[in-house]
């Protein structure tokens, strides 16, 4: 005899209760799951890998144009500034636009489940049908969400556009993080510069430019997917190819020159 079938409910008051809490686990108002690390990693990496590409560059290029210690520092420091308040302006209205998108898109939800509710009620038994509810149980799934307009527009955001909300916290916290990333990276390469003769800090500077650069990437890769080799080596092709567009600049410049 199969032990699972003795612990099964076979009056009907059992089955009712089984069933009632199949639906609610099945209907229950879920946690946001905040992955505070991939978020944080993204920001991190938009913000540093801008800095440091963005600097790098710079440096570079006024290398290969001829240009001073004294231009080359003031030009590190001024775009190290601009560039950081400038990144994190950008991560705040971008945030801001994809909070903005959800508002519109959840009152464009509401606005068709009130002009349409049969046809938002089908898509939210189509839904469930498609996770394996079907009979007696999709229906009192579909019953139980849309009792409650909340739950029903939040329901099809999620479940159908797959919509998550953005608090105003995220988006305070992706500007700052980004910025102070940015400007993080701009010293990296800049520093040596300070402290160095020119020769030895070009030098330090890539190196440590690159190192960086493969530290992030198999940061990356250990913390999403990816072989950390891989994808090691990209960042730092990517960012030191970047880099070398600005030496080309400048050198072209002095050459024009």
């Amino acid at each position: 005899m199969n032990p699972e079938s003795d612990r099964r409910p076979h009056t009907r008051l059992g089955r009712a209760a089984r069933a009632t809490s199949r639906v609610a686990a099945a209907t229950a108002p879920r946690q946001p799951e905040h992955h505070r690390g991939t978020n944080w990693l993204r920001d991190v990496i938009l913000g540093g890998q801008d800095g440091l590409v963005n600097i790098l560059g710079i440096i570079l290029g006024v290398i290969a144009g001829g240009g001073s210690e004294t231009v080359l520092i003031v030009a590190g420091f001024a775009a190290a500034i601009t560039e950081s308040i400038s990144m994190g302006a950008v991560g705040y209205t971008s945030s801001k636009s994809e909070r903005d998108f959800y508002q519109a898109e959840k009152e464009q939800e509401a606005a068709e489940i009130a002009a349409t509710p049969e046809v938002e009620r089908q898509e939210i038994a189509d839904i469930y049908a498609a996770k394996g509810f079907k009979g007696k149980l999709l229906e009192d799934v579909v019953d139980t969400i849309t009792a409650n307009r909340d739950v029903w527009v939040d329901t099809m955001m999620d479940e159908e556009l797959h919509l998550q909300p953005i608090q105003t916290p995220d988006i305070l916290r992706a500007a700052v993080v980004i910025g102070i990333a940015t400007l993080i990276g701009h010293m990296i390469p800049l520093l040596p510069f300070l402290v160095l003769p020119r020769t030895e800090a070009l030098v330090l500077a890539i190196v440590s430019s690159a190192v960086v650069l493969f530290g992030v990437g198999v940061y990356s890769a250990v913390t999403l997917v990816g072989d950390w080799r891989t994808s090691g080596l990209k960042m730092v092709a990517i960012g030191l190819g970047a880099a070398l567009i600005g030496f080309l600049v400048g050198r072209l410049f002095n050459v024009a020159g």
